[in-house]
């Protein structure tokens, strides 16, 4: 009877343990390079954008047109999107990014920044380029823009030419842009980027809606086109305004109104500069301008604030001051489809003085399209209390609706309430939760 030595075979299932987890890694090697290829192949170029107010989306979609006539292939993707894996694959990516309060990313690009940003990765391989975004009004203008194009620069990666700073939608700025996609993609006859003409419209109606109050004046104004049908526009959208004083600077609101009200509807409330002056725009819509005046005005899209996929969740609407024109819209526009599942918390000075819209959504209170309404007044007496301390009050009832799908949306004023509402969100949900719902779209802002 034939004997087997244990020695040897013991030595050749080693020997076969090894061929096999070779093998293993080969396959798995090939598999990640043809993974990586598809990647590539999907598109030659990258044109990711990190958008607050929709802007830099929508020139996204632009420079993948430019690119696309030049015979390239291009895809715009969200930064949201945007992780290592995706980063590594690529060879040429340009950048569109908006800069969110001071200096801050938009909520599209906060966790790219805070996950991939706090590294210094290899990039070498990468040739990119970035549209910054901002307001040169503010002290850290197109902040995250300069700062993703000094993080690029020190993963090795190499810019395709320098940043270009866009203040306030600059045309010059944004034809530079172009000037340089027309060199990439080999063509001169990609068409201008003008955007929509300013029509004029007529001043319906301007009413205080905040008579006696310790806060500055609020104007409600209705307004309708000097001539032809009323535009389309969704709820979440905002009307630029271009003032009398100040033509070539653009000013933005909320539109606070649908149109099946027959109207454009804005919450305007006066601002003051550092001297005591009126701002060019609110001084004049609020102060100068009578009924009848006519205006000129352009409705732009705001996807990140529409409801979209949102509109059969259950809504969570938060917001302070004239911040509740935006989100008077898109309960308006919830309770005409038939959604009731509406909860709004909002933040004012006074009860007496500063409840906007008050006989209104009492009504939709009253008739139940507004299943909660809770409101702060900040200078009723005692301890001064604001929206996020409604939230704080009623973490349970925020879990539940959250747990049963709801999306969240704030509008109102970035200084003090956007922030306090965000650390509220994320000590009741947690920052994980936070992040997550905001990369899903189920958290979204409008704040200034």
């Amino acid at each position: 009877m034939m004997t087997i030595d244990p020695l040897r075979w013991g030595g050749a299932l080693a020997l076969s343990a090894t061929y096999l987890a070779m093998c293993l890694s080969i396959w798995r090697a090939r598999l990640a390079q043809a993974g990586a290829s598809s990647k590539r192949s999907e598109a030659d170029w990258l044109v990711v954008h990190a958008s607050q107010t929709g802007l830099a989306e929508h020139l996204a979609e632009r420079t993948v047109a430019t690119l696309t006539l030049g015979g390239l292939k291009a895809r715009a993707v969200c930064m949201s999107a945007l992780d290592g894996a995706l980063l590594g694959a690529s060879t040429r990516i340009l950048f569109i990014c908006s800069t969110y309060g001071e200096g801050d990313p938009p909520d599209s690009g906060a966790r790219f920044a805070a996950r991939s940003m706090g590294a210094l990765p290899d990039l070498s391989h990468l040739h990119y380029a970035v549209l910054a975004l901002g307001d040169a009004t503010y002290g850290s203008y197109c902040g995250f823009g300069r700062a993703l194009d000094a993080w690029l620069a020190s993963t090795g990666a190499a810019p395709l030419f320098e940043r270009i700073d866009v203040d306030r939608g600059s045309p010059t700025a944004l034809a530079e842009w172009q000037h340089h996609l027309g060199r990439l993609a080999g063509t001169s006859d990609a068409p201008d980027w003008e955007a929509p003409a300013y029509g004029e419209w007529r001043i319906a109606a301007r009413t205080l809606a905040n008579p006696g109050s310790a806060g500055a004046p609020l104007y409600r104004l209705a307004l309708a086109p000097l001539s032809g049908a009323l535009p389309l526009w969704e709820a979440g959208d905002l009307a630029q305004v271009s003032a009398p004083r100040d033509p070539g600077h653009p000013r933005e609101y909320s539109i606070a109104s649908v149109p099946d009200e027959g109207h454009l509807a804005l919450l305007v409330r006066l601002q003051r500069r550092e001297d005591g002056s009126p701002g060019a725009a609110s001084g004049w819509l609020c102060g100068e301008a009578q009924e009848g005046d006519i205006i000129r005005l352009r409705v732009r899209e705001h996807a990140r604030f529409r409801l979209g996929e949102n509109a059969r969740r259950p809504l969570i609407a938060i917001g302070n001051g004239s911040g509740l024109a935006g989100l008077r819209a898109l309960l308006k526009a919830r309770i005409d489809a038939g959604e009731r599942r509406n909860w709004l918390l909002f933040g004012e000075r006074n009860a007496e003085h500063d409840f906007l819209c008050r006989d209104e959504l009492q009504a939709w209170r009253d008739d139940g399209a507004l299943e909660r309404l809770d409101l702060v007044f900040s200078r009723d007496g005692g301890d001064a209390r604001y929206v996020q301390h409604l939230l704080l009050a009623h973490g349970e009832v925020l879990r539940r609706w959250v747990s049963e799908g709801a999306a969240i949306y704030v509008c109102g004023s970035l200084e003090g309430m956007a922030g306090g509402v965000h650390q509220a969100l994320s000590e009741l949900l947690g920052a994980d939760v936070v992040e997550r719902l905001m990369a899903d779209g189920r958290y979204r802002r409008d704040v200034y």
